[in-house]
């Protein structure tokens, strides 16, 4: 056993040899400093590689004006701009030709590429070498010379064919034939490449179909055309198909082929490829539902397939069909339109109710801007000195509830709200009449005031309603709140139900009248209740703001201007 084991070992070059004919391979001779090229328009190419330590060539002389140098071992489509001299250090030398494809001759398209079987032999044609007597070629796998691969049975025969013993997978490649040209007394070489491409070997398994998977029901509409697609995989070899078939009654062995068209192929990896086939059915009638209809995907193993039966579909009505998604357009529209419309309101909502926690970095000097307007039974002389009778810092001797128990408690809202917010809870605030110097202009001094204070508290009555500059005050701290400002605006309505204010003489401006309907808002009678007079003031007592201005800081900034 050991001796014929031997033996095969012994015998296995010279079948190896046995399968090429005689060795027509031309021997690189030895490196020539001058080289000339040439290559044809269009097609791959890779420059020379003389030696290990060759790395790049470089363009000299004319014309080498934004042209890069090329390295070497590296493939390129060839242009006609590649033509000129090139150099690789100082003793090699090397002119490129590049010449049009009408050029060569009698060269085809399909010696430019070859499929070749793995696992056996194979041939690679030289492209142009037909219309050549001299059939001496040289033939290289990309940069190495193929008579240079250790291990590696190759030859070339008497037509200058590169003969492969044995296709391997690494085969798919670029190979190049050079072959000697004489023209106008100069020896040129001339480089063609062909792609090779190795097969895989023969599947060992049928195709797999993906569409049908198995046995599908598809639903179609009586009387309209329906597409039956059938996809398959495959591993790519040359005998692969797919077939549609109808079967009468759904009985397999009753069938007919169906009209189809054309087989598509697509290359998905490698050695793998997606078939797809459609058959079309032209006008579905009662009778196609009877039958079934298989897709059959074969190679040289065997076959797979998918079925699909038809479903009549049922008709959904049309106003389910339209009617949801216009109900749906209508009301994003809608909502849009009211969006659009009460942006304002939307804004005066946001910005009075959440933003007010957000402060300016712009130092405050009053903690509260307090706008009313003066009935003819006020005492306006008595409240406007009442603050210079008590000191900021001075505790109150009478609590709100206290105040509202004496004689000066039956006062109105516009008397009582100074000494309460100002002499009992410490607030510094800002009247017109007292903190804003006469003689200037009053807008300039209203808008100024307003940014100055962290709040700004408007006591609503029919007097306030129908006085101007009163309404001026109130616009200008809704502006100052669209503005950004982080300010806190609050209402105290008096006298919410009264007809004069619903509609007031002037008409109200109507940024005024629609900030009314949301801004935050208190409201206030002198007759109610204790009790529910003592919620007014808890409640006015949350809304205010929850940091004072620092008097000292105030003062010594003061003191500086």
């Amino acid at each position: 056993m050991q001796t014929g084991y031997i033996l095969g070992l012994l015998s296995l070059p010279i079948f190896l040899e046995g399968c090429c004919p005689k060795n027509h391979q031309v021997k690189i001779t030895g490196v020539q400093p001058q080289q000339h090229y040439r290559a044809v328009e269009g097609e791959i190419f890779m420059m020379p590689s003389l030696n290990h330590t060759q790395k790049v060539w470089s363009r000299t002389g004319e014309g080498d004006e934004g042209n890069h140098d090329i390295l070497c071992k590296t493939l390129f489509t060839v242009e006609a701009k590649h033509s000129g001299n090139y150099s690789s250090g100082s003793k090699f030398f090397l002119y490129l030709h590049v010449v049009a494809r009408s050029s060569v001759g009698c060269s085809t398209a399909e010696e430019s590429s070859v499929v070749l079987e793995r696992d056996k032999g194979g041939k690679v044609p030289c492209p142009g070498l037909n219309c050549s007597n001299n059939t001496e070629v040289i033939w290289y796998k990309l940069y190495k010379p193929m008579s240079s691969l250790q291990g590696r049975v190759s030859c070339v025969d008497e037509t200058g064919r590169l003969h492969l013993c044995q296709v391997y997978k690494d085969d798919t490649s670029v190979f190049f034939c050079d072959r000697k040209i004489i023209d106008q007394g100069l020896t040129w070489t001339l480089r063609r490449a062909v792609n090779v491409t190795a097969a895989p070997e023969p599947p060992s398994d049928p195709p797999r179909v993906d569409k049908p998977r198995g046995i599908e029901t598809h639903e179609v509409e009586l009387g309209h055309s329906h597409t039956l697609v059938c996809e398959a995989s495959f591993i790519t070899e040359k005998t692969l198909s797919v077939e549609w078939y109808m079967n009468y009654g759904g009985n397999l062995e009753n069938r007919t082929l169906l009209p189809m068209e054309e087989q598509k192929e697509k290359e998905v990896g490698p050695a793998q490829s997606k078939v797809s086939r459609d058959a079309i059915i032209e006008k579905v009638t009662l009778q196609h539902l009877k039958h079934t209809y298989t897709c059959i995907a074969k190679n040289s193993v065997g076959n797979s397939t998918g079925t699909i039966k038809l479903k009549k579909k049922i008709k959904v009505h049309l106003p389910s069909l339209v009617g949801y998604p216009f109900a749906s357009l209508l009301l994003i529209s809608g909502l849009g339109i009211i969006l659009h419309v009460k942006w304002l309101e939307i804004q005066l909502i946001y910005r009075s109710r959440v933003q007010h926690g957000k402060h300016d970095k712009d130092e405050k000097e009053f903690d509260v801007f307090l706008s009313f307007v003066w009935s003819p039974s006020v005492d306006l002389e008595g409240v406007l000195t009442l603050s210079a009778q008590k000191g900021p810092h001075e505790e109150a001797c009478l609590s709100s509830m206290d105040l509202l128990n004496t004689e000066e408690g039956k006062s109105t809202l516009e008397v009582l709200l100074p000494r309460v917010l100002e002499d009992q809870w410490g607030y510094r605030l800002c009247l017109l009449e007292r903190d804003v110097l006469p003689g200037g202009a009053y807008t300039n001094d209203v808008v100024l005031a307003i940014r100055r204070s962290q709040m700004l508290i408007c006591v609503l009555s029919a007097d306030y309603l129908s006085n101007s500059n009163a309404l001026f005050v109130l616009e200008s701290g809704v502006q100052a709140l669209l503005q950004n400002t982080a300010l806190k605006l609050l209402l105290i309505w008096t006298t919410r139900d009264s007809a004069a204010l619903i509609q007031p003489d002037p008409p109200l401006p109507a940024l005024v009248k629609r900030a009314l309907k949301v801004l935050p808002s208190l409201d206030w009678s002198s007759g109610k209740t204790a009790r529910t007079t003592s919620s007014f003031w808890r409640s006015l007592r949350k809304a205010m703001p929850s940091q004072r201005v620092n008097m000292v800081s105030l003062m010594q900034g003061q003191l500086t201007d």
